[in-house]
């Protein structure tokens, strides 16, 4: 059975180069996911996850463990993609990116294209980048952090800094603009509206279900009401799958050449005794 991060880390503590090469290697691709989502630039992804994880093993016995160290590693990514962003703030930070996403989104939703199953999935990925792309920063870092890495609300607030409450109402709002761009792609049909004026804010509501955010009364209603409206359940469909999609954003392989920079640096790192 292979070791859990935290032995690892004890292990790496102790000056066990193994297990800190073994925890570089476990995470670096994460890293560098999050760095290429964050950044949108692979050059800038590439000198996030070698600087990231150069850093944890500068400081790896300097790490109590009060957090888990996906959580330690995001957060110094994070710190690395917004020294990023503030090299570059005489570019435009909000690219417009919502025509070009919408308009992705009417191109592949043509029937016509959608015949190849590995093609339409290929598209649709491509269109949930952008559209993930197309937030603002402060939202896109929640989404990223919470759907695509999976970190749980508290761990994300320890990571931004910001309270649970404010991850949360981020969050809401960054689901549900991806769910609307993506939504014309997941071939879940909605009706026409039935009950429009009867109908409460379901994609919000089924956001902040899945953060355990309402009462089991308010849950209640709003299930009895998608038994009696399809546009509803169809809309709560789609951005059950925009989710899933989100979970199931690929980890790309760090190129080569990083890695062995990684390594390089790593070793130079360990033989200099001052350094430690």
């Amino acid at each position: 059975m292979e070791p859990n991060d935290l032995e690892l880390l004890q292990q790496a503590r102790q000056g066990d180069r193994a297990a800190l090469e073994a925890l570089l290697d476990r995470h670096q691709r994460q890293v560098y996911r999050f760095g290429l989502k964050m950044c949108r630039d692979e050059e800038d992804a590439k000198d996030v996850v070698q600087e990231t994880l150069l850093a944890m093993a500068r400081n790896v016995r300097d790490f109590r463990g009060a957090s888990s160290v996906s959580t330690w590693l995001y957060s110094i990514a994070r710190s690395f993609c917004i020294k990023k962003r503030r090299r570059s703030k005489f570019a435009p930070e909000h690219e417009d990116q919502l025509t070009a996403v919408e308009a992705e989104v009417q191109r592949v939703a043509d029937p016509g294209l959608l015949q190849d199953d590995s093609l339409a999935g290929r598209q649709i990925e491509a269109a949930l980048e952008r559209a993930i792309a197309s937030l603002d920063p402060m939202y896109r870092e929640i989404l990223v952090l919470r759907d695509v890495e999976g970190l749980t609300a508290p761990e994300v607030a320890e990571v931004t800094g910001l309270t649970v409450e404010a991850v949360k109402s981020r969050l809401h709002r960054a689901r549900l603009q991806v769910r609307e761009l993506v939504a014309p792609l997941l071939g879940v049909p909605e009706p026409a509206a039935e009950l429009a004026d009867a109908c409460p804010d379901v994609l919000d509501l089924f956001s902040r279900h899945l953060e355990g955010e309402i009462s089991s009364d308010v849950c209640a209603e709003m299930e009895a009401h998608l038994a009696r409206c399809g546009r509803c359940t169809a809309r709560c469909a789609s951005l059950q799958n925009t989710l899933l999609l989100c979970k199931r954003s690929p980890a790309p392989e760090v190129p080569a050449p990083v890695q062995q920079s990684v390594r390089d640096a790593l070793r130079r790192f360990l033989a200099d005794p001052a350094s430690r």
